[in-house]
């Protein structure tokens, strides 16, 4: 969410003077991007990977603190909830072998972090929601330790002014009242960034927009929520509903959601900064000293703190990233839309089709989102987060038809069109892209899975706890086999 911020109350001068430095950011990176300043010759790829830790029981180990201690390593970060955990896997470029490079580098680390995770009392799983989560789970003695989590938590409750009711209507209901916004740990995602120059920027994240649905539908692995098996990638509600500032009263008004796909394409990144400071109020106005325009007159980079902590409190599924490096600025289009999981080799199939997708789609002559509306790409992202693999979706030219249709006959030829164009390694491309055909051709992904693994377990006499946690253990013990999930089998009672 940007950089540490210690516990404290904001006054109306904070609020004011924060505006103020946003406003300047915008003016400044405005001159920047007329200007040419960005590194994009050399593209590089980076990977966020959130897990959670159960204990033996494949209960939640609210042990975070404890297990970074012992893990020691820099990659590893704290998260929302004292459950989660995070590993930040050093950017690289994709030529070549560079998703092999981000697998190894991904399983060394959690194969060195394990045991020592072990000492501490927990293990990693790499899944959307942790199916064995229960409400008395997220309250908010179980944020983490660092203090921008509290105070986070105060500020969203605080702009929202009541209790946060999560409401989803899946093949259960599921209807919890809560007055902390740690339901929201319960979302563990994988993150993609793309580097980007700023005039492909812009082709970048609507290519991301218009593909969102078909991500969401292909990788979804969040079914279960507080023990209700709800939608296919409960995940994305469950984000939206838990992190909401508005009252009903504000909805009825049209107010945007602070977790928001959005509602336009568009034509530049500046359009994106621009609609944060319209729209949004700073949850943590916390400002530098940083005269952003006198660095830049003076020949520097600016750093546009103020801009980048407002950017990470507005929850777009693909964010804007202005950020800099060796004194070099840079811009990323983050992909969020992505659950964790099952395994890091689907992790990679999964970068693999959006990196790949994004890039042809980016390239093309008449691009895909002047030829289909933003309700429509809207509307395929509800329907990819209810449906999974049995959703359906439109797409120009095709009409309403199959999600998995669609990706294996229109979407995965472009999508190894666009690793090509990124120089990755033919044999990378088919092995990737194979996976995620697979999936398409068997019906099955970490949501299906998980879904059908329990009720085979319901159907030969198990509670749905017990299904759960069996399940999980299950899944845990697939998980580090590393291979594909349309591999898996359905393990019998």
């Amino acid at each position: 969410m940007g950089a540490e911020v210690d516990a404290r109350h904001f006054t109306r001068e904070d609020r004011k003077r924060h505006r103020q430095k946003v406003r300047r950011g915008l003016d400044v990176l405005a001159r920047m991007l007329t200007e040419s300043r960005f590194d994009f010759e050399r593209p590089m790829a980076g990977l966020e990977i959130e897990l959670n830790l159960v204990d033996r029981d494949f209960e939640p180990a609210l042990r975070n603190a404890e297990v970074l201690e012992a893990i020691a390593d820099p990659e590893f970060q704290t998260e929302l909830g004292r459950f989660n955990i995070e590993i930040n896997v050093a950017p690289r470029q994709l030529a070549d072998f560079g998703f092999s490079s981000f697998e190894q580098s991904v399983r060394a680390s959690l194969n060195a972090a394990d045991p020592k995770a072990e000492e501490a009392g927990a293990s990693t799983v790499m899944i959307g929601i942790l199916p064995t989560l229960r409400p008395e789970h997220v309250t908010a003695d179980a944020t983490s330790e660092n203090p921008r989590y509290s105070l986070l938590d105060r500020q969203i409750l605080d702009a929202r002014g009541e209790d946060i009711e999560i409401v989803i209507d899946g093949v259960e209901r599921l209807h919890v009242v809560t007055d902390t916004i740690m339901p929201e740990a319960a979302c563990t995602s994988t993150q993609v960034h793309l580097q980007v120059s700023p005039d492909d920027f812009a082709g970048y994240w609507n290519a991301a927009q218009a593909i969102a649905g078909v991500q969401v539908a292909v990788g979804a692995n969040s079914p279960f929520l507080f023990g209700k098996h709800l939608v296919a990638e409960s995940r994305i509600p469950l984000f939206e509903q838990a992190t909401d500032t508005r009252a009903e009263e504000l909805k009825t008004q049209g107010v945007r959601p602070r977790v928001w796909f959005g509602e336009r394409w568009i034509t530049s990144i500046f359009d994106l900064f621009e609609e944060n400071a319209r729209y949004f109020g700073a949850l943590l106005p916390v400002s530098t000293d940083e005269d952003p325009a006198a660095v830049l007159d003076a020949g520097g980079t600016p750093e546009l703190e103020e801009l980048k902590l407002h950017n990470g409190t507005v929850y777009r599924w693909n964010r804007p990233v202005y950020d800099t490096h060796d004194g070099a600025p840079h811009l990323r289009v983050e992909n969020r839309v992505l659950p964790a999981g099952p395994t890091v080799v689907d992790t990679m199939a999964n970068a693999a089709f959006f990196a790949g997708l994004v890039r042809a789609l980016a390239a093309q002559d008449r691009p895909v989102w002047s030829q289909m509306s933003f309700a429509a790409a809207a509307g395929n992202f509800a329907a990819g987060t209810r449906a999974g693999l049995e959703a359906e979706v439109y797409w120009p030219g095709v009409g309403q038809c199959p999600v998995t249709e669609l990706v294996v006959r229109r979407l995965l030829p472009l999508a190894a069109d666009g690793l090509r164009r990124w120089e990755v390694e033919p044999t990378e491309i088919t092995r990737l892209l194979g996976i995620v055909e697979q999936r398409c051709l068997t019906g099955r992904n970490g949501a299906t899975w998980q879904v059908a693994q329990v009720a085979e377990l319901e159907r030969a006499g198990a509670t749905r706890d017990e299904a759960l946690h069996r399940m999980l253990a299950r899944y845990t013990e697939l998980m580090h086999s590393n291979e594909p999930v349309h591999t898996w089998e359905v393990a019998s009672a």
